[in-house]
């Protein structure tokens, strides 16, 4: 079947929506627009990546933004729409918390650690396997120190984790799918899911111990 999922089908479409989430697209602000938006109230790092998370999780599932995603429609693969539709939600959530804590989202390594808080408390894995603990500070050196093959490694884990979230049914652990106006399918985004993610996230690219 043209919409049969696969691990290369599913990479494909993760850097796809990562260029979309960080350059922008019709109608949805690119995630650096996403995060600057939260930084014009002087609070902490940490409180505008919770106050991003809560607008993602309060937000996201409305009817009037997932109308935006009608950009996101034309694909570079044949992949249900749905599951598009949810990576680049969530990526551009993770690419927005990197850039509160002053990540250069067009650095691939950057964009590997992204990749890696999809999977959520499994992150703390994949990143402690090269050298990165979850909740401690990120320095420059351990950013510079991840290889072309780490990046690739972290990657192929990625991909077969979100092969085996999505492979069987489309949508497991998204919440149920709904149809809207236009044939644009949305979601009502699973919020411990979201949340999880979004924590990762900022425990990654910002929080320290």
């Amino acid at each position: 079947m043209a919409n049969d999922i696969t691990e290369s089908k599913i990479m494909q479409v993760l850097d796809w929506t990562y260029d979309k989430a960080v350059n922008g697209v019709t109608g949805l602000d690119s995630a650096v627009d996403l995060a600057q938006s939260y930084t014009k109230n002087g609070s902490s790092s940490v409180d505008q990546a919770n106050s991003l998370i809560r607008w993602q999780n309060t937000k996201a599932g409305t009817s009037g933004f997932l109308a935006g995603l009608g950009g996101l429609m034309i694909m570079p693969v044949s992949i249900p729409a749905n599951i598009t539709s949810v990576m680049y939600v969530q990526v551009r959530m993770i690419a927005a918390i990197a850039h509160l804590g002053g990540h250069d989202l067009k650095d691939d390594r950057v964009k590997a650690m992204v990749y890696a808080c999809l999977t959520g408390n499994a992150a703390k894995d994949i990143l402690k396997d090269i050298g990165i603990v979850v909740g401690k500070k990120i320095t420059e050196n351990a950013i510079k120190n991840i290889s072309g093959k780490t990046i690739t490694k972290i990657n192929k884990v990625v991909g077969f984790r979100l092969f085996t979230k999505f492979g069987q049914t489309g949508a497991i652990n998204l919440g149920k799918m709904i149809p809207i106006i236009g044939g644009i399918v949305g979601a009502t985004f699973d919020s411990v899911t979201t949340n999880q993610i979004g924590n990762i996230a900022r425990r990654v690219f910002i929080e320290q111990e």
